[in-house]
């Protein structure tokens, strides 16, 4: 429930994701790849949820299960009050009117080979529009994301990148959805291009009342464009906070360090700061290391890192992480600090609150 009793629009529960690795003639599962592991939050009608991490850490396969294009290993996806994760195709078919994804690449998400009034009206035929119809609602789409109607019957390779992430976004816009994936949309953008994109989808959220998941690594765009910050670390949330706190106090040591390397333009304030290098490779999701999967990179951990996950624990105004030896908290905060049972993964300890401060135990990275 939000702060005025409405219901989320989309909840995610307990959701986990794994990949089976097959061998043999008999295609026998040998391993799995662990790339969404036990994740629950839940997302606001009209609100921005960023979603930030490391390449690899799970964040665009989450996207994907939300939006049920992968099914889910367990866990619940609920939408609108329903649960959507065990639909089969035919019963999420009506559903797939109010979710909708902006992929990442715009160069591979448009088919080369169909006019850009086909691609923008695929979805409109799929769901009984007429043809009559169907020419002046994507004619109007074109012109909602700023490009001109007569590029209706223009091939892709015509456009340029920004050009066709904005065929992507109105092909997203085609059935009026309540709820957009936008997955690392301005990624593969010049800068220029990327403020024009976050522009348009900021104007397209108050002019439409919709309600987004932007996932992202960069954290400067993401900071610009949501409302709360998510931030993964193999396969786990690690950190959920609105963006003003998460920026001013981040709490789990990979927040960090993920935010020692946003650039800042003032060159004084920039030599100043502390540049957090996290030396050695992401951990194998095939075979996750034990306790804290941030461990074998973090200067602040100790014994208890290895040996016991962390539950994700709430520190006020929503702001949750899961770490032993949080940062930017006093031992007075931490003695009033309470675990978050909903949110926090089945293979977490629920009674290892964090008893010290990290800043107060830090060491250099071996």
């Amino acid at each position: 429930m939000s702060a005025n009793g409405a219901p989320p629009l989309v909840e995610v529960r307990n959701v986990k994701k794994y990949f089976p690795i097959r061998k043999g003639v008999l295609g026998r599962e040998v391993a799995r790849v662990h790339a969404v592991d036990d994740v629950t939050f839940a997302v606001q009608e009209g609100e921005t949820l960023g979603l930030v991490g490391e390449s690899g850490c799970g964040k665009s396969t989450l996207g994907r299960t939300i939006v049920r294009l992968y099914e889910p290993t367990a866990g619940e996806v609920i939408f609108q009050g329903r649960d959507i994760s065990k639909l089969g195709t035919r019963a999420l078919r009506p559903l797939r009117k109010q979710m909708q994804m902006v992929f990442q690449d715009p160069y591979a998400s448009l088919n080369p080979r169909k006019r850009v009034g086909s691609i923008i009206g695929t979805p409109l035929k799929i769901h009984g529009v007429a043809k009559s119809e169907r020419r002046k609602r994507v004619q109007e789409l074109l012109e909602t994301v700023g490009l001109s109607p007569e590029h209706y019957n223009r091939f892709p390779h015509e456009f340029s990148g920004g050009q066709r992430q904005r065929i992507g976004v109105a092909r997203a816009l085609a059935l009026n959805p309540k709820l957009i994936v936008a997955d690392e949309p301005v990624s593969a953008l010049d800068v220029s291009i990327q403020s024009q994109m976050l522009n348009l989808l900021d104007d397209l959220q108050n002019e439409l009342d919709l309600t987004y998941i932007f996932i992202a690594h960069d954290l400067g765009v993401v900071r610009h464009v949501s409302n709360r910050i998510a931030v993964m670390y193999l396969g786990k949330l690690v950190e959920l906070a609105s963006g003003d706190d998460l920026y001013e106090r981040p709490i789990m040591p990979y927040t960090e360090a993920l935010l020692s390397a946003v650039p800042i333009p003032d060159p004084d304030l920039s030599a100043k700061r502390e540049r957090i290098v996290l030396e050695g490779d992401v951990p194998s999701p095939i075979n996750p290391p034990s306790g804290c999967r941030f461990h074998p990179r973090c200067r602040y951990m100790t014994s208890i890192c290895q040996e016991v996950e962390p539950p994700l624990t709430d520190y006020g105004n929503g702001h949750l992480a899961a770490c032993h030896h949080p940062l930017n908290v006093d031992k007075e905060t931490l003695a009033r600090v309470q675990v978050s049972k909903r949110h926090t993964p089945e293979t977490a300890d629920e009674t290892a609150k964090p008893q010290e401060p990290g800043a107060e135990t830090a060491r250099p990275i071996p």
